[in-house]
């Protein structure tokens, strides 16, 4: 009883709270569409690859040379130092001072370092590109899933709200038959009973239904104080061609396809060519330099033109050799960290690609079994029509008992059921089929 009070509340709350609420209208497309657009995650993986991209750049012109310009001025107070006919004078005065440089250096040689750090950058940034395309199929599987599972709510709760309907009228049917002596008052209570029962299922049914309508509009990321309104979509589906290949075959299009496997090698690649930079560190690398300077001084009475661009410039330009020979270790923590990034992404891909075979057969046989799923369940549910239809007319004419009457009702609420399920089963499997190859899109 106490059962039967909390889930009455808790329908009433749920009810007042959906009436509170507007609701938005949506395609399965639309869904989709606006959860990629609103979805968190995806935006920071967007925001994420804007990083990459502008690295992958900086990587390509870090093979031309750099350019810097810089300017000091500023006031000197107290004894200033002046050269005069051979002799150093020094006297206080108040000295301000305005000096320019201009440098330039670029790396000649450095055994490969920026060509390796250039190719990795492009492998990160390709990888990225995978990261989002994958993360893009990942929302449409788990929207997808969550809109199916609304719809299939609605439709179990309008099988439990018929099937309450149906009872009722029954309940109603066997009171006139006990008034007139055709039924015993035994059969009007248990009929009691059950349409009681039915109203809880028709509760819980309902809860479900909106448990999960408030799922999807998280996930949506609507306004506040929004539910969407899904709209329904065609069951009715051809079955995926693609069954009729083999394992291995479908095992080769998913690795082939799958963009979580793609991101994976791109990321071994582009770990191996940081590898390969972070050696180049143990050899001897040649720098290109050219320098400017200038200055202007107020102890000379001469203009600012004249001493800033023609007395008091110098030049300076040459090559400039490295040769590593101890560092503290260093490069060789730096090697050390590429290598087991490396190592560790070659695991990363080995564990991929075992757990994409085990997917590709886990869905290829559920989207098998969902199929003659349905095909088991439509048998089921015309023959608990037929049953129910047969033992209601016996009841009426009084030959059956209310045992067998419940008995048939209760299988064709259940055959119904179960064919609705197998109905959505199927189009859901049919997605989880094309998500295990890489083939979902819209």
């Amino acid at each position: 009883m106490r059962k039967h009070v909390t889930i009455l509340l808790m329908a009433v709350f749920c009810q007042q709270v959906v009436q509170a609420q507007d609701t938005i209208p949506v395609t399965f497309e639309e869904a989709v569409a606006f959860g990629i657009q609103q979805n968190l995650e995806f935006k920071k993986l967007q925001n994420q690859q804007d990083v990459l991209r502008m690295e992958r750049l900086n990587a390509q012109l870090s093979h031309l040379p750099n350019l810097n310009l810089s300017n000091d001025t500023y006031r000197q107070i107290g004894q200033q130092f002046q050269q005069a006919e051979g002799e150093l004078i020094v006297t206080n005065e108040v000295n301000d001072i305005i000096s320019g440089r201009v440098n330039s250096n670029m790396t000649v040689f450095n055994s490969f370092q920026r060509v390796n750090t250039t190719k990795g950058a492009k492998n990160f940034e390709k990888a990225g590109e995978f990261g989002i395309a994958h993360a893009k199929q990942d929302l449409i599987f788990i929207i997808g899933g969550q809109y199916l599972q609304v719809l299939l709510d609605e439709q179990l709760y309008k099988i439990a709200n018929e099937n309450l309907a149906n009872q009722t009228k029954q309940l109603e049917q066997i009171e006139g038959y006990v008034e007139v002596g055709l039924r015993t008052l035994a059969d009007f209570y248990n009929q009691k009973s059950e349409v009681a029962r039915l109203e809880t299922v028709a509760l819980e049914a309902k809860i479900k239904w909106e448990t999960d309508l408030w799922e999807l509009a998280e996930t949506l990321q609507l306004p506040n104080n929004t539910i969407p309104k899904v709209e329904p979509i065609e069951l009715e589906l051809q079955e995926s061609a693609l069954l009729k290949n083999p394992l291995d075959e479908l095992r080769t299009l998913a690795v082939d396809q799958r963009n979580d496997f793609r991101q994976i090698k791109s990321l071994e690649l582009a770990n191996r060519n940081m590898l390969a930079a972070a050696k180049a560190s143990y050899l001897p690398r040649l720098d290109a330099f050219f320098n400017y300077n200038t200055f202007y001084t107020t102890l000379d009475p001469r203009t600012f033109s004249n001493q800033f661009f023609t007395i008091f410039p110098q030049r300076s330009f040459g090559l400039s050799l490295t040769i590593p020979v101890f560092n503290n270790f260093t490069n060789r923590a730096m090697v050390a960290r590429s290598r087991m990034e490396f190592h560790n992404q070659q695991l990363d891909k080995v564990a991929l690609e075992r757990r994409i075979s085990q997917e590709v057969k886990l869905a290829y046989e559920n989207y098998k079994a969902a199929i003659q799923r349905q095909e088991s369940t439509q048998v089921q549910l015309n023959a608990a029509e037929e049953a129910q239809t047969a033992i209601s007319e016996r009841f009426r004419l009084g030959i059956s008992n209310f045992v067998d009457l419940a008995q048939a009702n209760q299988q064709l609420v259940t055959a119904q059921s179960d064919f609705a399920q197998a109905k959505y089963t199927l189009y859901f499997q049919e997605v989880m089929f094309k998500y295990a190859l890489g083939i979902l899109e819209l």
